[in-house]
């Protein structure tokens, strides 16, 4: 069944999904802050950070918000996540709790420690239904049609059913999930993971570094995710284990491709620089230290990463303190 959807947001990620929901027959509004932008994709039908990939003129162009929310069914949120809440205070006079609210952000505020669901329910009320779609999905292979896996995480299931069954096509499919604070933590805290990796590859290292990296790294979310309450299925998932890989390992990842840089020896300036995207990742830092310290778990390679970020320590050190750490069970 055709749907009205806003989606906020028209980096690649928005914009993946814009073109992806037009062609399945659902009718889609997407919204820009910047007019440059707007009008770019617009008139060229491409994207800057999308190459190869046609941008469906069916799309409804705006850079009026109201626009893009008043009368739709699905809202999406698409936005950094350190602009959820602005938008979110934005929209507010423009959306009702008959329509569905989806975030596809990835992030943890870092004065609230709440996950990009919370700040919407925080701001718009409990009453309405907020879903985040999370999981292994380049934007990059979406705006291309490539077979790509996501969950849909809600608390209420009936909702999150409705989500997958509109977003579901020939080439997405679409599993739910109703434990959406432990899937939204590992859309959040990978991103620090795969800057991890990529620091490893930038020194040199090899395979058995990165495998041990994304291992270990998957522990730790799991271990932070526990303790918060979430369910431990949910990090063996495509939106725990599937997220970390395609995170980690992929040239098509900005955190994965910010961390190759800052191993080979650029500053954290030059780093954001050269990527030109927002890195989630150094984003999520500070929630991610104030999360371990909350729920007192260890979380090396998260200290690591912080402390090459924040603490501008050489990133030659990692090694040497996450090998030096007291000798423990794996289990």
């Amino acid at each position: 069944m055709m749907k009205k959807i806003g989606i906020l947001g028209s980096g690649t990620w928005g914009t993946a999904l814009a073109n992806m929901l037009v062609k399945m027959g659902h009718n889609v509004t997407l919204w820009s802050k910047f007019e440059k932008d707007s009008i770019l994709l617009k008139e060229t039908h491409t994207h800057p950070n999308l190459p190869g990939s046609i941008i469906s003129s069916d799309i409804n162009f705006v850079t009026d918000i109201s626009k893009a929310c008043l009368d739709m069914d699905f809202v999406i949120f698409a936005t950094p996540s350190i602009y959820i809440r602005e938008t979110a205070n934005v929209t507010k006079p423009f959306l009702n709790d008959k329509q569905v609210i989806i975030t596809v952000s990835k992030g943890i505020e870092k004065d609230t420690l709440f996950t990009m669901s919370e700040i919407l329910e925080d701001v718009l009320g409990s009453s309405f239904n907020v879903v985040a779609l999370s999981g292994p999905t380049h934007a990059e292979e979406v705006a291309k049609g490539l077979p790509t896996l996501i969950v849909s995480s809600c608390k209420d299931k009936k909702i999150a059913k409705l989500v997958q069954e509109e977003v579901s096509n020939n080439v997405l499919r679409v599993y739910t999930n109703t434990d959406i604070k432990g899937v939204e933590l590992c859309g959040a805290l990978k991103n620090i993971i795969a800057l991890a990796a990529g620091m490893s590859e930038g020194l040199g290292y090899g395979d058995n570094a990165k495998a041990a990296i994304i291992t270990r790294g998957l522990a730790e979310i799991t271990r932070i995710g526990l303790a918060m309450g979430c369910t431990e299925q949910t990090f063996s998932g495509l939106s725990g284990i599937g997220d970390i890989v395609v995170t980690a390992t992929s040239t098509n990842s900005r955190n994965h491709n910010a961390g190759v840089l800052i191993g080979q020896g650029y500053s954290l300036k030059e780093t954001l620089e050269k990527v030109g995207m927002v890195v989630e990742g150094i984003n999520a830092l500070e929630a991610a230290k104030e999360l371990e310290k909350k729920y007192q778990v260890e979380l090396p390679i998260i200290d690591v990463v912080y402390r090459i970020v924040k603490d501008d320590i050489p990133v030659t050190m990692a090694i040497p303190l996450l090998f030096g750490r007291e000798k423990i069970s794996e289990i």
